[in-house]
């Protein structure tokens, strides 16, 4: 920018200065075209900066006007003149509002600038930034046009259209280092695979999964123009390439001094109200095709090809998604449309192992000895809490401790290994994945380009200080160590507090589902009014439903009030560029989020039972509230329920907050096109009436996938079914995204990106975590490992090695031991002793309730299965990753040969420039060694 703003007469626009209004206006006259010519041009045009009301050519009342355009009875009340002047003025110029070009029809739209006309006490304030910023616009190089109020639905909103030309392109591609192509890929494709031909109903057609040929490309050179393969300048850059261009510029172009400092950027324009949008345009309505041969109508085949859901068994047009939406959004649906692939297997896995649960259900002879009335039936539990509660039978729980052996057998182990593996082979495989991509789409070298590492213009606004950057030796904005100090500290301070914050909620769960437990149990236990749903409702499971409902609300309120704190307190931060912006926040939000979705399935998973004493000396929260205990099944059953509530929530809520609340907002404003035809409601104002897809509206959608893949790798061990809800979700999820940005949101602006950056990390730690908590989840929250150790060193019938187990778990309590104050007000059958849930040493013996040897064989057992699962997983993991190349040996080979190829022929240039030179100079001495130094080059080049 600073090239062609250095000079006033640089601008590409022709301007007479009035000198009273400062008003710049350009008038291009055209010849008239016949009625019946598809025309998208006036036979005049006004290019206005100014914001106030304009006349226009074009606004005269014509006697020879044509009938109504759409029937008068649909246009009523105090809006019938403003329609009627704009049908006879649309009707006069024979254009249509729809088309995304000027209204000569040549120059494309690249960019819209929206302000209202609401006159207050600061409009002349806003009015004058806006002479000012697209004055500045002018200088560099772009062009603008009006739309005035009068050509609006509404009668108040201003529409600035711009164009870049070409010369502020060129420019601006080298300054972002843009790549061109210089000469069509002669690379022969790969060999394609055999089975191929078995996924033809999942194919897509090759125009749309390949819009564009394959070129090698060079970073654009203005001054070796004849280089590239520039066929058509108005279509050499697509338009998300011009969009991403022009929005380089508006937010690097400055529009005053206030209070002493410098300002500048259209983010600042926008969130003072000096313009109430910025957006490029969609190029056609999503529904049909663009009248205009001229548009390309890449909206309709994204919405016809990729955006509906009967579509949702197809392949994703990515290239197409890269070309139209830009390289960052384009990489969010691959490695979306990856994982869910890769889902796809640890949900047939998941159910298989489901299945077998479900089918040796009647088998457990865990739950068999439970509902037996010989056995669960005369077996006396002690009270579920102090005085209220009354003795139970442990037959109660038959129906709850049969679900359990859906999820708590010998293929949970299993199933926890293979996840272990599958993240380890889920993560390898995308890397790979994404180094095709790299080099599909001219992103190999993209760590190295420095628009990644540019400042953030608000880093350059707020920091005042300057000093000698140490690699270019320029003058560059610096923020003092001390104010960094400072705000680190206020940062680091409130993600603190609002980290403890829901520590202390998840405690104030937990005092509910103590107190609510103690009422239930109360309550449940022996009440006839309850038997017919006693059986499937006990008062752990009653406890947990009702407590993951609430906690689920909880996370919910607290979410939505962290996602400002933490926008707020990294724009404090500020960050000096994109990147650090970007990663900072995403780990403020996942750092928050990990801990508001996980606390509660880590309390029930690790801690819930854990710390509940025994009969007598029972250990309380607060010195008031008895902890919880688990089920005489196990605890893995109120894991998958907490796991289950949380996560089906999440997905229920995010598809309705994605999808219905867009739709509704869009329906709403759509009501005033209803009774507008398109060369009425013009293109801009159908993409203003969209919603805005914002700057965090893709870091959203990563953490809403990554927050998911938590709950199915760290928790996967007690809900096999998980990977299942997640797949089914994605399906989902791939055509609510799609649809979403295709029809409810304006045209988001263009951005590169060859990875998904920091989520890369998260995932890995996130895999490696996966591993202990798994672990852990097996040995102490399933029965499994206690079930083994009976089995091989405790059982009593060689015949049915298993049978006894239950009464082996439960140790024995002499009522008379009840501290007074704890023991139950009612024991009207008088009983002697109850058991509860442990391995002690009975009344009587030496060692009383004292754990007794068995308790510490399965303790030890537990900690050398974490042990052995860990170690064997890790060797696997890091094995598989050690074999599994992070770029494919054909993707390597390739990059080498393009760049051989793209340097040889760059060389080649040069060498024919030089001879060209050599040729009408022969005098030059200089000029002939430096031909045969670029001669050197080449043969280099080649030797290489």
């Amino acid at each position: 920018m600073n090239r062609l703003g250095r000079k006033d007469n640089e601008t590409l626009i022709e301007m007479s200065l009035a000198t009273d209004d400062n008003i710049a206006v350009l008038t291009k006259f055209k010849p008239s075209r016949s009625a019946g010519e598809d025309s998208n041009g006036p036979l005049c045009e006004t290019i206005s900066n100014t914001e106030s009301e304009l006349p226009s050519n074009s606004e005269g009342l014509s006697s020879t006007e044509t009938s109504l355009l759409i029937p008068d009875h649909q246009v009523t009340g105090r809006r019938y003149n403003l329609f009627l002047k704009r049908r006879l003025r649309i009707n006069k110029r024979h254009q249509s509002k729809d088309s995304v070009f000027f209204r000569d029809g040549v120059r494309r739209i690249d960019f819209v600038l929206s302000y209202l006309d609401d006159p207050n006490k600061e409009e002349e304030k806003k009015a004058e930034r806006r002479r000012e910023f697209e004055k500045n616009l002018q200088k560099a190089g772009l062009e603008l046009e009006t739309e005035d109020k009068k050509e609006s639905e509404d009668g108040k909103t201003y529409f600035v259209k711009i164009h870049a030309p070409w010369e502020v392109l060129i420019t601006y591609a080298e300054v972002l280092n843009i790549k061109a192509p210089i000469k069509e890929n002669d690379i022969p494709p790969t060999v394609e695979n055999p089975l191929d031909c078995m996924l033809g109903p999942f194919r897509l057609p090759e125009k749309v999964m390949h819009p564009e040929p394959d070129y090698f490309t060079a970073p654009f050179s203005k001054s070796r123009q004849e280089l590239y393969l520039i066929d058509n300048e108005n279509t050499f850059f697509s338009p998300s390439r011009r969009n991403r261009i022009v929005y380089y510029i508006l937010t690097r172009c400055p529009y005053g001094t206030e209070e002493g400092k410098k300002k500048f950027g259209i983010k600042r324009l926008l969130s003072n109200g000096t313009y109430t949008a910025a957006y490029p345009l969609h190029d056609c309505q999503y529904w049909k095709k663009a009248n205009d041969p001229n548009c390309d109508n890449e909206r309709y085949t994204l919405y016809m090809e990729w955006a509906r859901f009967l579509r949702f068994y197809k392949e994703q047009p990515l290239d197409l998604i890269r070309k139209y939406y830009g390289e960052k959004i384009g990489i969010y649906f691959a490695w979306l449309g990856f994982y869910t692939e890769m889902l796809f297997f640890a949900a047939v896995v998941g159910l298989i192992c489901f299945l077998y649960g479900l089918f040796t259900m009647d088998e457990n002879m865990s739950s068999t000895e439970i509902c037996a009335p010989a056995i669960g039936g005369e077996i006396i539990m002690c009270p579920l809490c102090d005085e209220k509660c009354e003795y139970w039978k442990l037959n109660t729980t038959c129906e709850s401790s049969k679900y359990s052996h859906l999820f708590d057998n010998v293929a949970t182990l299993f199933f926890a290994i293979f996840m272990g593996i599958w993240v380890t082979l889920f993560l390898e495989f995308w890397k790979r994945r994404q180094a095709r991509l790299k080099y599909e789409w001219d992103l190999v070298d993209f760590e190295e380009e420095q628009q990644q590492l540019q400042l953030r213009p608000e880093y350059e606004a707020k920091c005042t200080r300057k000093k000698k950057n140490p690699v270019t030796q320029e003058m560059e904005p610096y923020l003092p160590l001390t104010s960094q100090a400072v705000r680190f500290c206020i940062s680091g301070t409130t993600v603190l507090f609002w980290i403890s914050l829901i520590i202390a909620s998840m405690i104030a769960v937990i005092v509910y589902r103590l107190a609510v437990y103690a009422a239930f149990a109360s309550i449940m236990e022996n009440t006839q009014t309850l038997q017919p749903i006693s059986g499937l409702l006990t008062p752990q499971l009653a406890t947990s439903v009702t407590a993951s409902c609430l906690n689920f609300v909880i996370i919910m309120i607290l979410n939505f009030l962290y996602e400002k704190i933490a926008v707020w307190i990294t724009d404090m931060e500020i960050p000096r560029t994109h990147l650090e912006y970007e990663n900072r926040l995403t780990m403020k939000m996942f750092l928050f989020q990990f801990v508001n979705y996980y606390s509660s399935c880590f309390y029930v998973a690790f801690f819930k039972g854990k710390f509940v004493g025994y009969p007598g000396t029972y250990t309380y929260m607060f010195s008031r509230w008895r902890n919880e205990e688990c089920d005489p099944a196990g605890c893995l059953i109120e894991l998958t329920t907490q796991l289950t509530i949380v996560m089906a929530g999440k997905q229920i809520w995010g598809n309705i907050q994605e999808a219905i609340v867009p739709w509704i907002w869009n329906w709403w404003g759509r009501r005033k096109a209803r009774c507008n035809p398109e060369n009425l409601y013009s293109r801009w104002e159908q993409d203003h009436d969209l919603q805005s897809f914002g700057a965090l509206g893709l870091f959203y959608e990563y953490l809403e996938m990554v927050i998911q893949f938590g709950f199915i790798t760290l928790f996967v061990a007690s809900f096999p079914l998980a990977p299942l809800l997640a797949l089914m979700n994605n399906i989902l999820e791939i055509r609510v995204d799609s649809w979403k940005l295709t029809t409810q949101f304006r045209r988001p602006v263009a951005a590169k990106a060859h990875s998904i950056g920091v989520w890369q990390e998260i995932l890995n730690g996130m895999a490696i975590l996966s591993v202990v908590t798994n672990a852990f989840i097996v040995a102490f929250t399933s029965d499994m490992i206690p079930r083994l150790v009976y089995y091989y060193a405790y059982f009593t019938n060689e015949d049915s090695p298993m049978s006894g187990y239950i009464n082996n778990s439960l140790s024995v309590f002499q009522v008379s031991d009840f501290l007074e104050g704890k023991r139950p007000e009612n024991n009207p059958e008088n009983f002697l002793t109850c058991r509860y849930r442990d391995y002690r040493y009975p009344p009587g013996h030496e060692k009383k309730y004292l754990h007794t040897m068995q308790f510490w064989h399965i303790l030890a057992a537990k900690m050398a299965f974490i042990i052995i699962m860990e170690h064997i997983v890790f060797i696997v993991k890091f094995f598989v990753a050690w074999m599994i190349p992070d770029v494919p040996a054909e993707v390597k080979a390739r990059i080498k040969r393009e760049k051989f190829l793209t340097q040889k022929i760059l060389h080649e240039y040069e060498l024919n420039k030089l001879k060209q030179k050599l040729c009408e100079c022969k005098t030059s001495e200089n000029m002939e060694k430096e031909v045969i130094a670029t001669e050197g080059k080449v043969e280099l080049s080649q030797a290489m």
